[in-house]
């Protein structure tokens, strides 16, 4: 009889994007570059067209904006350069302070798995180059909506209990209407979207809140896997 992989007493599940990776300043690195190389006018349209394709995906999709800006511009060469910067981009360089420590010590007590939303290939790519594949060891999961795979995820890594760090309450939230009590929500107030107000107030608080994904170290771990 085959059987699946082996119950784990707790797994903890750690988002990418402002969570364990300062995108917004990947973002930012990006603005500059677009408007210092292939001027305002390009800049602002491939925002434009990544904004609106954000909207319809539900996810940021850095290279499919790319593509749909070269099908409006067939004949412009300059933003076929940026997919260049994207992939090269230096990613460790923008790990938060103590993220990688964070793992290593979440990974003592449990696996940690990269839980993520994104595209098929700048998504695994952030995750690879930042170093964060090989700080879980490979324990790796990119979805289009994370959300709606939560299903997936325990038959992946099957556990009595989960944590889940996250810089946005409504990923927690629908994690914690999925797994209920057998869910630690971790809040981390990291980037645009955990400082947004609206935002803030739409969705039940989580179970647990730090400013930085850094200050885990500082706090005692045993209560995140009581239940």
């Amino acid at each position: 009889m085959v059987r699946g992989p082996r119950r784990a007493p707790v797994v903890f599940l750690l988002d990418v994007d402002n969570t364990l990776l300062d995108n917004d300043r990947v973002t930012e690195d990006l603005r500059a570059h677009l408007t210092r190389d292939f001027g305002a006018e390009r800049q602002g349209r491939y925002w434009a067209i990544f904004e609106k394709r954000r909207s319809e995906l539900g996810y940021a999709d850095y290279l499919g904006a790319l593509q749909a800006y070269r099908a409006e511009n067939p004949r412009d060469p300059h933003m076929l350069r940026m997919s260049s910067y994207l992939l090269d981009y230096p990613f460790a360089e923008r790990l938060f302070p103590g993220a990688l420590d964070v793992i290593r010590r979440l990974s003592a007590r449990g696996p940690a798995v990269i839980l993520s939303d994104g595209d098929a290939v700048f998504q695994p790519r952030k995750v690879e180059r930042s170093g964060l594949h090989d700080a879980v060891h490979g324990r790796v999961l990119i979805y289009i909506h994370k959300e709606k795979e939560l299903d997936d995820v325990e038959s992946r890594f099957p556990a009595r209990r989960y944590v889940l760090v996250d810089d946005k309450l409504r990923i927690l939230a629908a994690a914690k209407t999925f797994w209920g009590p057998r869910l630690t929500s971790v809040f981390v107030r990291q980037g645009h979207y955990a400082r947004d107000p609206a935002t803030i107030a739409s969705y039940p608080p989580a179970d647990v809140a730090v400013e930085r994904v850094g200050d885990l170290l500082d706090r005692e771990l045993a209560f995140l896997m009581r239940g």
